[in-house]
């Protein structure tokens, strides 16, 4: 089976495809200003187009990993979570505290999916 690489840099690759399993590399905010909720619905369109990108949509998540830099920001990024996720889908997930590699990053989201 061949894998297929989208926005492949000399670290990492944004999306790899294989027998029909989207792998997204963890999603972060551009725009570390934003209050939790901010950086969480901006990570989740990165998400959707990524996913659009690789034929598939949130819909279609298997399994999703979200790590937050401090759990007073769980009830800030459920706010934006809950908004998006599709109804009916909602996708197996954890939710972990961890250091992120940038002070101005409040979470960052893994998500793997299957293509449509």
């Amino acid at each position: 089976m061949d894998i297929t690489r989208y926005h492949v840099g000399p670290r990492i690759s944004e999306t790899a495809i294989h027998n029909g399993t989207v792998y997204l590399a963890g999603q972060v905010a551009e725009d570390g200003n934003q209050d939790i909720e901010g950086q969480t619905r901006e990570v989740l369109g990165h998400i959707d187009r990524l996913l659009a990108e690789a034929g598939s949509d949130k819909s279609r998540i298997l399994m999703c990993q979200i790590f937050l830099v401090d759990e007073k920001y769980f009830a800030g990024m459920n706010v934006a979570w809950d908004a998006w996720v599709a109804e009916g889908n909602a996708p197996p997930r954890a939710t972990v505290i961890a250091n992120l590699a940038r002070p101005q990053w409040l979470l960052e989201i893994v998500i793997t999916a299957a293509q449509k």
